[in-house]
């Protein structure tokens, strides 16, 4: 039987929450790239950017998981593996990190985006399917290739355009109208890819030791939560920023050396 699917249970309050959780993680993540570019040490340039893919990265995540809570289907209830879910976290962070990491050393040619954004945009899609695989009802989820496709796409995009930004955007007005792009790229990946889901209920559900029931996402998503937020008073409390213009004031080019 064809299940009753629901993915705004709570009305416009999860889609809405999860944008901006999208925004927050985008603008950090923006913000620490900008200061990597400035950092005089290999180690703060490193230590910024990684700061950076985690901010992304549990944005994109903690994004996801507030939409879910949205997600319903009328017939049975719904839980999920513990396991997918905390490894799809660990799949956003490491995946944004490989994109972000490279542009950060490598620029933003035309080539180095296309492969940074491939690659982070390729695991946003890997984050938010592994999250899926993780539903646990008394049925099986089955998705619409094309629709999928089109989820693939998007987050590809979205991640090579938010790159771009990362390495090219300076301003503090520019980064934050970024940012609210991007919120609007992953949060609309989210829905595209969740519209690809048809539920088929059976009369049983499958369960393991690790499912955990769909209330208890909210206590999950606390930990990404707090992560950002301190990534947040990080930014915020940088020295270049509180001695500076740091926000709009561009990058410093790299030193060319000449022989003679």
């Amino acid at each position: 039987m064809r299940g009753t699917v629901d993915g705004f249970n709570y009305g416009l309050i999860t889609p809405i929450a999860a944008y901006l959780m999208a925004c927050l993680g985008a603008a950090l993540g923006l913000r620490c790239t900008t200061r990597s570019l400035r950092a005089e040490h290999s180690w703060r340039k490193a230590g910024w950017l990684a700061l950076g893919a985690g901010a992304i990265g549990s944005g994109i995540w903690t994004m996801h998981f507030i939409a879910m809570i949205g997600f319903n289907v009328e017939e049975t209830p719904i839980s999920y593996d513990g396991t997918l879910t905390i490894l799809s976290l660990f799949v956003a962070i490491v995946m944004v990190g490989i994109g972000v990491f490279v542009v950060g050393y490598r620029g933003a040619s035309r080539w180095t985006l296309a492969l940074a954004g491939t690659v982070t945009g390729l695991g946003v899609a890997a984050m938010h399917y592994t999250g899926t695989a993780g539903i646990r009802l008394a049925g099986h989820l089955e998705y619409a290739a094309p629709t999928v496709a089109a989820s693939i796409v998007v987050a590809v995009v979205a991640a090579t355009a938010a790159l771009w930004a990362a390495v090219s955007i300076h301003g503090f007005f520019a980064s934050l109208g970024a940012s609210v792009v991007m919120g609007i790229a992953v949060t609309g990946m989210h829905y595209i890819g969740m519209a690809a889901v048809t539920v088929h209920v059976q009369s049983a559900a499958s369960s393991t030791g690790s499912d955990f029931p769909a209330s208890f996402i909210l206590p999950v998503l606390l930990g990404p939560v707090v992560f950002l937020i301190l990534a947040a008073v990080i930014v915020m409390f940088d020295p270049l920023l509180v001695l500076g213009d740091q926000w709009d004031r561009p990058a410093a080019q790299p030193r060319t050396h000449h022989n003679g």
